[in-house]
């Protein structure tokens, strides 16, 4: 930081900082969890809503017994048993991502079974997001999904990408070196430009400054030949806003114009958000949004919200407790040290009976 010119206010802000005025707490939150569905994933391939091939890709990181939230339920049945444009405007950590990469995979597998899905046979889906670092996390998680599925393929195309497959081999393994896992570029992996352009992979991640370049781009060009074009999903779609929003509103369009010749309700757009909707009684505007930035229909009924539990808050199902300064004063004191887990902080409350 800068240093203060005036000696009287340097003095008092050092003795601010040893009275140590801007240290308080610890504050924990509690908040309710998200209501699950009452189906597991086994059961709603068994069901028919999730297509057979998802049995392939059962396992630990895609569990059979697990229940997905209510809110990918419904979002799931949006978009594959009803069709239509989804909104998914729900919180941080609710999921927002297997909401739409479901019936996106859901989409593929169906089309693997009918024979119409090959290597190169264009780009399904495409993933818009505001910044490279939300694409790389995207990455992690489609690499999870897809590992056991290898005939989908996908790619990152940013700033970051290498041109060809020997420059971007190094460059992954130097981002994966000492990863746990994936070490090595999948098989249905695309990590470079050069793959990309001669064989476009199903799933397209990108951010919206490199997609308006690679709409320039002759090389690039593959990316957007084909009629097989069906998703299209902009990530944190709260950021696309005021100038922004009306720049990406116009890049969609002629994205659109492009892949499906701006033919209306070609193409399944999605917008996820974990802002959108806080106000109560939102989904009207929300839809006016979405359909603004996509210039596609939207109404309330596209609008997928999370649903939490509801917790008791009478006084015989609560309980509180106080820190003692000595506990409060070992707290802080791991909580300083950086490599400090929950773990560690949980046996110390429960070594003082809280």
């Amino acid at each position: 930081a800068l240093p203060i010119k005036y000696g009287t206010l340097m003095e008092d802000f050092r003795d601010a900082l040893n009275e140590e005025q801007f240290v308080k707490g610890p504050y924990l939150e509690a908040t309710p969890p998200f209501v699950h569905c009452v189906y597991t994933y086994t059961q709603l391939i068994e069901q028919g809503l999730l297509a057979d091939g998802w049995k392939k890709a059962l396992g630990p990181d895609f569990p059979a017994d697990r229940k997905p939230y209510l809110h990918q339920f419904r979002a799931f049945e949006q978009v594959i048993k009803r069709d239509r444009n989804l909104i998914v405007a729900t919180g941080t950590g609710s999921g927002k991502t297997e909401a739409f990469l479901v019936p996106i995979i859901d989409h593929l597998l169906r089309q693997k079974q009918d024979n119409t899905l090959t290597p190169g046979s264009g780009v399904r889906a495409l993933l818009l997001y505001p910044m490279n670092a939300l694409a790389n996390d995207q990455l992690k998680r489609l690499r999870e999904l897809l590992h056991k599925l290898p005939d989908i393929t996908f790619g990152r195309y940013t700033g970051d990408t290498r041109n060809t497959c020997n420059a971007a081999k190094t460059y992954y393994r130097q981002e994966h070196g000492n990863a746990t896992r994936f070490r090595e570029p999948l098989q249905n992996e695309l990590i470079s430009r050069e793959q990309m352009h001669e064989t476009p992979p199903h799933i397209l991640l990108t951010n919206y400054a490199m997609l308006e370049y690679l709409m320039l781009r002759p090389q690039a060009s593959p990316l957007f030949e084909g009629d097989q074009w069906r998703f299209i999903v902009a990530d944190e779609a709260h950021t696309y806003d005021g100038a922004r929003g009306i720049e990406v509103a116009m890049l969609l369009r002629r994205l659109k114009d492009r892949v499906v010749s701006s033919e209306p309700d070609r193409l399944r757009c999605i917008a996820t958000s974990a802002t959108l909707g806080t106000e109560e009684g939102s989904s009207d505007k929300i839809a006016k949004f979405a359909t603004e930035l996509f210039s596609e229909c939207f109404d309330e009924g596209d609008v997928v919200e999370g649903e939490r539990k509801h917790l008791s808050t009478s006084a015989s199902q609560t309980s509180s407790c106080s820190l003692s300064p000595e506990l409060l004063e070992q707290i802080t004191d791991r909580v300083a040290q950086h490599d400090t887990d929950y773990e560690t902080l949980a046996q110390l409350a429960f070594s003082h009976d809280v």
